[in-house]
Parts: C-alpha cells; structure tokens; sequence
C-alpha cells in the first residue's frame, strides 16, 4: 500500500491545496491529504469526453470555468472507444490495439496538454485508462493491458496531479483479470498516484478489488435511476450514503466517494427523453448526503457538459438539450461551490456519522444524515422538514446553532441554546422537496 501520511494535532478548519501536490491517504485512513499534510477535499466534474470533443481552446474555457465554480478533480475517459481519435482525427491508438499507443500522434499530446494546464489551476485529472465495454467485449487481452498500463505509468508518473481510475462504468467481475492486471502495473510502474475502481450504476469497487494492494480508496456509481427504476439487489435506491456506510464498515478502512451519482438534466433511468430529469437539487440531495456519512469526496456531472455535446453533435446519448457551453453554468454546478466551501470550516480529519443524535429519523427523501466534525455537528434535510436532536450527551453545554443554505451558501443564525436531551429545530420555509438546509450546532 502507498504510505499514509500522520496528521498530528489538527485544530484548523480545513484548507484547499494551495499548489499541486501528491494526493495521499490520510491517517485516518477515511480521507484525502496532499504530500503537504493539507486535508483535500474531492470536488470533481465528469469530463469524460474531453480528451476526444474538444480544442485546446475549449478545454481551457472548461477548466477555467469548473475552476471559478471551485472544482479541483476532473474525471476523463483515456479511450472512449478503441477507435477515438481527437478532434483533428488523430488516432490514440495504432490499429485499435491498447499495446499500440499512437505517441508520435497529436491524441497524446492533447491529453499532455489539458494534464499541464490542470496542474496551472491547482486541479487533478482522474484518468480512465480505457472504458469498460472494450474490455467487456474482449477487445482487450491481458498482455495489451500490462503494455498498455505500462506505456501509461512511464508517460505520467512524473506529473504529480494524477489520479487512476481504473475501470469505467463496468462491474469488476467483467473482464475482472484485466482491471486487475491494469491496477497492479500501474501500482507496480508508477507508484507515485492513487487508484481506484470506477464501477457500474448501483455497486461499489469494495465488492471485487476492496483487499487488492493497487486499490487505494473506494469509489461506487449510485447511478441514474430512481427507488422506483431501481432493481439492484440489496436496494439502495437513490440513498447513496448507504454506499459509504458500506465501505467504511469494511476492513482495513479505505475512503470512499460517489463518483458518480445522477447527473444534473439527464432523464431518470437514462434512456428515455420524455422521462422526468435530475434538477440541481436532486444533485444537492446526493451531494450532503454522501458528505455527511463519512464520504471524502464527491463528483457532480451534467448531461451535456460530459459529453460535451454541441449544437451540431451528432454522437450523442441521453438527449442533451443544450450545448456545453451552456450548461457548464448550470445550477447545480456553481451551488457545489457551496458544498466546498461547507468542507471548508471543518477539520474534516477524523469526523464521524452520528445518525444516533436524530430522534426523527425518517426513509427516502426524508433522511436526516447527521456528521460529527471536531465540536461541530451537521444535520442536512432534503425537504426542509423539522430536526429533532437528542443532546443529552451534551447536557448543560452552551451551543450555537444556524441554519447553512446549500443553494446560495449564506447563513441563517439561530441563536445560543443549552445542550438537553430534546431539541426541536425548524427550518425556515415550508417544507417540500429542494427546500434543503445544513443545521450547524458548533461548541459540543
């Protein structure tokens, strides 16, 4: 396993990586830090295509805007397809084959380029080596995989802004020899990033690679369907937090994250146009809710935006309406500012669920996720519905309490109260779906 870092002694709130540093595992073996002993806090946007659609001139629009909007991790497909080229046709590969990267060509450079320019901003490339369905479909051998792997830890393992993802949108059990073979070169040859297993809609890499040496941390796509599309078995429907409670409860502890929950405008369950679409606060709801179970990260995509679809795109799924350049400033996308910037009052080392403080637990869109941080405690409710607190472990503590608004980060205060074993708070507006507030108690 990569070394993990000690963090001695941290009473600060948590700070961004000021400059580009190795990401490691914390000492708490549940987060993220920089080879800096600075707590990091993974913010990421599905770019998946971003390598294969865009210009040099559009991927620095793109990773300046997702900069501003305060992203510092961007996943991205290496081969799409084993036929990808870039938008000047330039293949990555020579006759389809992973052993024969096309290096001399302009693919290569293009991806050299956007690594380079992503380290300027401060921010991390996840890279997929090569999506799923190539390997499902056999397209790939085990040989063409450890080459592969190889030409990829010898070209990148001197950048330090790189992350593995191996996998992409597959479960392990397809093709499992493969992702394993591409995990333990890359562990072997480059040694220098982490690497996690990007897996289907509805599973977690935990299930096949959790006690392989290569994999770092834990990454689980809760997916694009909703609890009535949802036919996974055991059920998780759309309670993403399920996942992280999962994977921290295994041995030896890893992180893990929501690599992929619903995108913002893309139709439940994928494939049907007419169907309703994912809003900013259903990415919201995912977002505080994988937070405030233990998860040590997060990414947002948007329908467009990841496959950066364009007025003319003719290769396109899911029925995008709007051009990227559109919807890059979604909604959802400037409020995950505001869920960074939450992370950014914690210590975020060492924090701890703390599900039995809520006296009103209740299912689905009603849940209450509860976090310990330090002397702070988080409460998210979806709906705006009442929180009922028991803080009778509190007994006589002086506590202040406000109300945290996730869609334009401002703050609501509540006031001083006296920790007892029942507390009534009731959020400002009426209750309903999208009406979401953090409750935030401070001096426990």
């Amino acid at each position: 396993m990569k070394k993990v870092f000690l963090l001695i002694g941290f009473c600060f709130a948590l700070q961004f990586v000021a400059q580009s540093q190795l990401l490691k595992i914390a000492s708490d073996h549940r987060t993220f830090t920089t080879s800096n002993d600075a707590p990091f806090f993974w913010l990421g946007d599905t770019g998946w295509l971003l390598f294969k659609k865009c210009t040099k001139a559009e991927a620095i629009y793109y990773l300046d805007t997702r900069k501003k909007q305060g992203f510092n991790v961007i996943q991205a497909m290496l081969l799409h397809e084993l036929t990808v080229t870039d938008v000047k046709g330039d293949s990555a590969l020579i006759d389809r084959d992973v052993s024969k990267p096309n290096a001399s060509k302009g693919y290569w450079a293009m991806v050299d380029f956007v690594i380079a320019e992503a380290a300027k901003r401060k921010m991390y490339m996840a890279l997929v080596p090569v999506w799923g369905g190539n390997v499902k479909s056999g397209h790939v051998s085990e040989n063409q995989a450890r080459v592969y792997a190889s030409f990829l830890a010898d070209r990148y393992k001197q950048y330090d802004n790189i992350i593995w993802l191996n996998g992409g949108d597959i479960k392990g059990s397809e093709g499992e020899k493969i992702w394993n073979i591409i995990g333990e070169t890359l562990h072997q040859k480059d040694g220098r990033h982490l690497i996690t297993f990007h897996p289907r809609g509805r599973s977690t890499s935990s299930t096949w690679f959790h006690h392989q040496p290569w994999l770092d941390f834990n990454m689980f796509q809760s997916g694009h369907k909703d609890y009535v599309q949802d036919t996974t078995e055991p059920k998780m429907g759309e309670d993403n937090y399920k996942y992280v409670a999962n994977d921290l409860a295994l041995q030896p502890t890893k992180p893990t994250m929501d690599g992929e929950p619903s995108y913002e405008n893309i139709p439940h369950g994928l494939h049907d146009s007419l169907a309703a679409r994912w809003t900013a606060s259903d990415i919201r709801r995912y977002a505080y809710w994988n937070l405030l179970a233990g998860g040590a990260g997060f990414t947002y995509g948007e329908n467009s935006v990841m496959q950066f679809k364009t007025t003319w795109s003719k290769d396109i799924s899911f029925g995008p309406v709007n051009p990227w350049t559109t919807e890059i400033n979604a909604p959802g996308a400037n409020q995950m500012r505001y869920l960074k910037q939450l992370v950014a009052g914690m210590t975020f080392i060492g924090r701890t669920p703390a599900q039995e403080l809520i006296q009103n637990q209740g299912i689905r869109y009603q849940y209450l996720p509860a976090l310990l941080d330090n002397h702070c405690l988080y409460v998210y409710t979806y709906t705006g519905r009442n929180i009922e607190l028991g803080l009778g472990r509190y007994e006589g503590k002086k506590v202040k309490c406000s109300w945290y608004n996730p869609r334009n980060g401002g703050y609501i205060a509540i006031g001083n109260i006296t920790a007892a074993a029942h507390h009534l708070f009731n959020p400002p507006g009426v209750e309903k779906d999208g009406n979401d507030w953090v409750l935030v108690v401070t001096g426990l």
